[in-house]
């Protein structure tokens, strides 16, 4: 039995199920069915019990099962090692989205101090070969993770941003107005790259101490441009200062953390992730994540839940049992889905299995016994 985990779970019009109540007992789960059965919005769902739009990158109105729009809701009992959570979170109509924790109406913030979720979708199999901006989400979700407080740090710069740019697009050479907002986006951006070395230190900490089959990867943080990044407060104010004129020139801030970029290196053959095979980049994702997951044992007293979807895909039959033996080892509520039971056999009744149908324009999840 994990230390961290969901105990239970009830979706009302989420996605494609219009009503599913599911209990668990810690162990991992593996979830199969059709392509469009419903998989992912269980994953979805569980990954919105974390601060942030989920897996998805949803916004709230897409969450509402159609063609009813009525709005969504998930309840969850979530079970930490000091104690038990009930959390519901839902969205009416045209609303945004709401929290309550234990009966009390709470920030989404507030969700990290009840559980850490970390996941891996099929999006994210392009991470190393797309636009840095990926990689930058990426990396943020990862410190999101050891710094709840970095969600407030990266508001605070991207509005203060915003109201830059509309200065620099409408060609307003307000001193002190820019000055004003330039230290505000110092400040925030010092306390952002600051977290961000934090989470890389963490992770090639967790990699080095780390028996695992899954590669090493170097990482290092750079720009999307290779030009030099201040990472201070006073070297970050100074250089938003020094590019106004080429900034208004643009329309937009050229410089700061949002144009930071994440690179990473497979350590056994030095090559960068960009040029390995698409199983090697999986691979190396994959060795991030359950990297993510050690690092947070100790902060957690106990591992972080994980959604991993379609997460056999690129992986030979030894690679899978290699990911499923140390998903056990960390002692991870895993949530993994994949179109067939035959993904899972290597987990045998280590798993608890669900199968999703499609079901009259929905989804129905029948429970399967382990093998």
């Amino acid at each position: 039995m994990t230390s961290l985990c969901v105990r239970a779970l009830v979706l009302s019009h989420f996605r494609s199920h219009r009503l599913a109540r599911l209990a668990f007992d810690g162990r991992p789960i593996a979830i199969y069915g059709a392509n469009g059965s419903g998989k992912t919005n269980l994953l979805e769902a569980v990954s919105l019990l974390s601060p942030g739009r989920g897996l998805r990158r949803a916004g709230s109105d897409e969450l509402a099962r159609r063609p009813e729009r009525l709005g969504w809701k998930i309840r969850a009992e979530i079970r930490t090692p000091s104690r038990t959570h009930e959390i519901e979170t839902w969205a009416e109509p045209g609303s945004s989205r709401q929290v309550r924790i234990d009966g009390k109406a709470a920030t989404q913030v507030s969700l990290a101090a009840c559980l850490r979720v970390l996941w891996l979708v099929p999006a994210m199999d392009r991470l190393w070969i797309e636009p840095a901006e990926g990689r930058r989400r990426f990396l943020d979700r990862i410190t999101l993770s050891f710094v709840p407080d970095h969600a407030e740090a990266s508001l605070t710069y991207e509005k203060a941003m915003r109201d830059r740019n509309r200065l620099l697009r409408d060609q307003i050479n307000d001193q002190v107005w820019f000055n004003g907002l330039e230290s505000q986006m110092a400040q925030a951006g010092a306390q952002i790259m600051a977290n961000r070395r934090l989470a890389l230190a963490r992770l090639m900490a967790a990699q080095d101490n780390a028996d695992s089959a899954f590669p090493q990867a170097d990482l290092a943080l750079t720009t999307s441009d290779s030009t030099e990044l201040p990472e201070s407060e006073a070297g970050l104010a100074e250089a938003f200062a020094a590019g106004r004129r080429r900034d208004m020139a643009a329309g937009r801030t050229l410089l700061g953390p949002h144009r930071a970029d994440l690179t990473a290196i497979f350590a056994a053959k030095s090559m960068p992730a960009a040029q390995c095979s698409t199983g090697e980049q999986k691979a190396l994702l994959i060795s991030l994540i359950l990297a993510n997951a050690r690092a947070l044992i100790a902060d957690l007293d106990g591992p972080p839940i994980l959604l991993l979807d379609e997460v056999a895909a690129h992986l030979d039959a030894d690679r899978r049992a290699a990911l499923y033996a140390e998903v056990l080892a960390l002692g991870a509520q895993a949530f993994m889905t994949g179109t067939g039971p035959e993904l899972f056999a290597e987990l045998g009744s280590s798993a608890q299995v669900l199968e999703v149908l499609e079901e009259s324009g929905g989804s129905a999840i029948l429970e399967r016994s382990s093998r």
